[in-house]
């Protein structure tokens, strides 16, 4: 079992130039892409800049503002948004806070494989094909859910470590 810290404590400011008040601590980082944590105090931005790989902003706490391209939306935790390789983006917080995680794919990797299944068919131009492939090779779940909860909190046991 591989078990990565991420959180108050392990983040560190980080962003293109001109970002401020945001910290992020990176899960993974590999030839196939990043994941990373990113905490927005009030008032922050990472500044419009652009990225040669395709990424998902994934809001999972607080709320704030995105821009991509042209357009600017506000985001709650819950929602996720497509950062398009090459394409201008950023995202910021005015009087609340927002926590997100960041999913950074290589723009080739998705083009070829059965990851592109998750694309719309405009965002890259092979992604029609590779979903057609994806649709052959992926089988449909055969499963259901447990009916198991786990046991009441005992204060006694103290905190996780």
């Amino acid at each position: 079992m591989e078990i990565r810290r991420f959180g108050i404590g392990q983040r560190r400011p980080d962003g293109p130039a001109g970002t401020h008040n945001v910290e992020a601590a990176v899960i993974e980082s590999g030839p196939r892409g990043v994941v990373a944590e990113l905490a927005f105090a009030r008032h922050a931005a990472i500044e419009t800049h652009t990225n040669p790989n395709t990424a998902w902003f994934v809001v999972i706490e607080g709320g704030g503002f995105v821009t991509v391209g042209a357009d600017r939306a506000r985001v709650f935790a819950g929602e996720a948004v497509l950062w398009p390789a090459g394409v201008p983006h950023g995202a910021s917080t005015e009087l609340s806070e927002m926590r997100a995680i960041v999913v950074e794919f290589p723009v080739a990797d998705l083009a070829l494989g059965p990851g592109a299944a998750i694309l719309d068919a405009g965002v890259l131009p092979s992604a029609p094909s590779a979903r057609s492939e994806a649709a052959k090779v992926v089988a449909p779940a055969d499963g259901h859910l447990v009916d198991e909860r786990p046991a009441p909190y005992d204060p006694r046991h103290g905190e996780p470590r």
